[in-house]
């Protein structure tokens, strides 16, 4: 349950301060959440199960247009765990008394 100081927004709220801030700006969803609770000053908190349904509204009216890529994130997972492989055959070939 909510608490008394969390409050629903309006509705198009949500939706408005999403095109505001893409107006401004490309942001993906996780970067959207943040800028809105920080210019908030954290007065809102905009949870995932509102962001994305409110994204899919704005892609479906075509008011927003979606790109489609691997995030920096993904990628450094990717290159780190790449890494680590390699990392772990370089040791098994480089430790004592294994042949």
């Amino acid at each position: 349950m909510k608490n008394r100081e969390q409050r629903d927004l309006f509705p198009g709220a949500l939706e408005m301060m999403i095109l505001r801030t893409l107006k401004q700006q490309a942001l993906h969803g996780y970067a959207l959440a943040k800028h809105i609770k920080r210019t908030s000053n954290d007065l809102l908190q905009i949870e995932e199960g509102s962001l994305y349904p409110a994204l899919q509204r704005l892609l479906k009216e075509e008011l927003v247009k979606a790109e489609w890529n691997i995030s920096s994130t993904k990628r450094l997972e990717h290159e780190v765990s790449r890494f680590e492989g390699i990392l772990e055959g370089i040791t098994r070939v480089l430790a004592p008394g294994e042949s």
